[in-house]
């Protein structure tokens, strides 16, 4: 798909091949059951992202697979023994379409991307 402005996450879903929109979703509304309720769903860098306290998690469709990605690179070396199973890199789970979303493990990974902004925005206010 060539490079595209997107104004929202539905929008950002809705352009995606239709055999790939019910895993977008199905992610996306994990996202949300797990982020707090001021956390902001967005748009940045061409995908759709999730804010609190800065950014937090975010989501990419590709062709072959879907990426969770998570704004702290560090985060997922802290997983990587339960990612064996996956392709990862620094930022981001490639998750295969068509394979049941790995939400216990994802929701762990976002309740800590949760912990570190909450410490990183601790630090700035006693500065």
């Amino acid at each position: 798909m060539a490079k595209t402005d997107y104004k929202s996450v539905d929008e950002y879903i809705a352009l995606q091949a239709a055999d790939k929109q019910a895993a977008l979703e199905e992610l996306r509304q994990f996202i949300r059951s797990q982020i707090p309720p001021m956390a902001q769903e967005v748009i940045s860098y061409q995908m759709p992202m999730y804010k609190y306290l800065g950014n937090l998690v975010g989501f990419a469709c590709f062709a072959k697979h879907y990426s969770f990605i998570t704004a702290n690179a560090s985060t997922l070396e802290q997983f990587r023994a339960e990612l064996k199973d996956y392709k990862f890199s620094p930022s981001a789970v490639q998750l295969p379409y068509g394979k049941p979303l790995p939400s216990e493990l994802l929701g762990r990974i976002i309740q800590q991307r949760i912990v570190e902004n909450e410490g990183l925005a601790a630090k700035k206010k006693q500065k």
